[in-house]
């Protein structure tokens, strides 16, 4: 229980205690007193309206003085009736006293009347001993229940003076006897209070302190800064630029290789704000905007490689932050301490990615010269002028037909590619009819939809307002999803081509009644040479990725939605075209 909780109940109780005692006290005081005032009010009265009647009657009640005191307090008697029986006494009274109006002299007559008033004054004191006994025995009570009440209040206010001080005094004794020996350079002493109250809280912010004094004692400083030069020369002789910053973003440290590239000096950086240096260095900013802006921070996977002029030529590096955290000793939650920034050098994998590049670039364009060669030779060939040819030879021509469309199309495809990655894409951004978009899709995939019977379902406004885009590219990304639509779809069945507008938004989309894509490729479909296990081995395996940088690079989003066996629907959405785009 909270020492606080504790002050409270002890208090509290006592003052209840004490509210006990009053009450009982009032209601027994209150109900004695209502006893006592009974005896005053009702029988007292007429004992003295009695005694002056007797008098009156002893002194002559022929005289007109007494007759008209017996007359008065016999009138107060009337209206002083308490008891039972005592009106039938007082009727009687009035009765006889008529009676020695009209014969004051009759002794008979003065005989009944001092009967009667003996006997009202007989009834009233017998009311008045019946009635003390009532207010004896309520005293009695009193006394009883408030000495019983007052004893067991005695007795708890006993328990709470001999425990509540020594709940509080004892850990507070124990807890200068260990701040003593604490300061006696005793830091194994430890402190074990109940864990519920504030002494709890204490004892374990204590023993925390206690025990980090523990281990700096412990430690040993000389040990110390040889770790730490050995960790600072490891630091320098890495082959990386690796820049370290503490938990204010001061740096701490800065290897020589990053000292060089960013043009700086050891004693320029060492305990400066990093921010400062970032003012005056775009290379230390480039590195470290992340950390001031969090709208900027980006996955490992997305981030481009940084561009540095290095040893007289231009080198790539991959940038990652580590954020530094620990538990510190005694505690339970983890801290950031500080930030490590490491630049790895890929100069030497960029450069045989320009290499590859360039190669395919190189041979994907050498190849499209043989290629429309044949296709200029297959239609000489089917031209009857030349030769009529039998029905094999028509068969073969129309199957090399086939593969050199499809590698007409592979290498269409790499040349996309080399573009993306080479970063050379152009885009021709202008106001574009959807509609002629679409309908160039559906012509260069009727032939292969007729093939497969399959029907083209077209869906879009007549009044669509125009779209911001390269026509030629999007074009080509709808065609793709078109073709693969129907090489993925069932014969005889249909696929829905869908263009509506959303806000500010022109939206295509593709939807087949295919086999669909299982939940876990999802995600990858859109990855270069991904292609799903199980499909046919068709094309690269680059037509989504490529679709997906085309329409990126024009400022909109390709997203896919399919379930395993229900088909797929690809879609693409660009901004409408508006006077300020141009």
């Amino acid at each position: 229980m909270k020492i606080k909780a504790k002050l409270l109940l002890g208090i509290g109780l006592l003052f209840a205690m004490i509210a006990l005692l009053t009450a009982l006290s009032s209601i027994f005081i209150n109900k004695l007193s209502g006893d006592t005032k009974n005896i005053l009010v009702a029988n007292y009265n007429t004992l003295d309206y009695s005694r002056k009647m007797l008098i009156a009657l002893n002194a002559d009640i022929s005289k007109p003085d007494q007759s008209k005191l017996f007359e008065e307090n016999l009138i107060k008697q009337q209206n002083n009736i308490t008891e039972v029986g005592e009106k039938d006494l007082t009727d009687k009274l009035a009765i006889d006293f008529a009676k020695l109006k009209q014969a004051p002299t009759d002794s008979l007559i003065l005989k009944a009347i001092h009967e009667d008033v003996t006997d009202i004054m007989l009834l009233n004191m017998q009311a008045i001993q019946r009635k003390s006994k009532v207010a004896e025995t309520t005293s009695d009570t009193s006394i009883l229940w408030i000495s019983l009440t007052g004893t067991i209040c005695f007795l708890i206010a006993l328990t709470v003076l001999f425990n509540l001080p020594g709940n509080i005094a004892n850990p507070v004794k124990e807890l200068t006897k260990s701040i003593k020996e604490i300061a006696a350079q005793n830091y194994s002493q430890r402190v074990h209070f109940e864990k519920h109250n504030e002494f709890g809280e204490l004892s374990t912010a204590f023993n925390t302190m206690a025990e980090k004094l523990e281990e700096y004692k412990a430690s040993n400083l000389e040990k110390l800064m040889m770790e730490k030069k050995r960790i600072e020369t490891l630091i320098n002789n890495m082959s990386e630029p690796v820049i370290g910053l503490d938990e204010k973003k001061q740096v701490l440290f800065m290897n020589n290789i990053a000292l060089k590239i960013a043009g700086l000096k050891l004693e320029q950086v060492i305990a400066t704000p990093v921010q400062d240096i970032a003012v005056q260095n775009d290379l230390i900013r480039t590195l470290v905007q992340e950390l001031f802006n969090s709208d900027n921070l980006q996955s490992s996977a997305k981030q481009q490689p940084i561009k540095i002029y290095a040893d007289n030529k231009e080198s790539y590096f991959e940038k990652e932050i580590i954020p530094i955290k620990i538990v510190p000793t005694g505690e339970q939650e983890e801290k950031q301490i500080g930030t490590v920034i490491i630049l790895q050098n890929i100069t030497p994998y960029k450069e045989l990615d320009f290499a590859k590049t360039n190669f395919i670039a190189t041979v994907s364009h050498e190849l499209k010269t043989p290629i429309a060669s044949i296709k200029m030779s297959l239609q000489l060939l089917e031209n009857k002028q030349v030769g009529v040819l039998n029905t094999e030879q028509l068969s073969l021509i129309e199957s090399i037909k086939e593969d050199a469309g499809r590698l007409l199309k592979i290498t269409g495809e790499l040349l996309n590619m080399t573009q993306v990655e080479s970063g050379t894409v152009q885009m021709n951004m202008m106001a574009s009819d959807a509609n002629e978009i679409v309908e160039y899709a559906v012509n260069a995939n009727k032939a292969a939809a007729e093939q497969k019977q399959i029907k083209l379902n077209t869906n879009a406004p007549d009044h669509l307002p125009k779209v911001f885009a390269d026509s030629e590219k999007t074009s080509w990304v709808l065609t793709n999803l078109l073709s693969n639509a129907i090489r993925y779809s069932y014969e005889n069945s249909v696929i829905y081509i869908n263009v509506n507008t959303e806000n500010d938004a022109i939206q295509f989309s593709v939807t087949d009644t295919g086999q669909g894509i299982s939940p876990q490729y999802v995600d990858k479909i859109f990855d270069r040479y991904f292609r799903i296990p199980g499909t046919k081995k068709e094309g690269t395996g680059l037509g989504l990725s490529i679709s997906k940088e085309f329409i990126e690079a024009q400022g909109g989003n390709i997203d896919v939605k399919s379930e395993l066996g229900s088909g797929s629907t690809f879609g693409f959405t660009l901004k409408q075209y508006v006077a300020s785009n141009a």
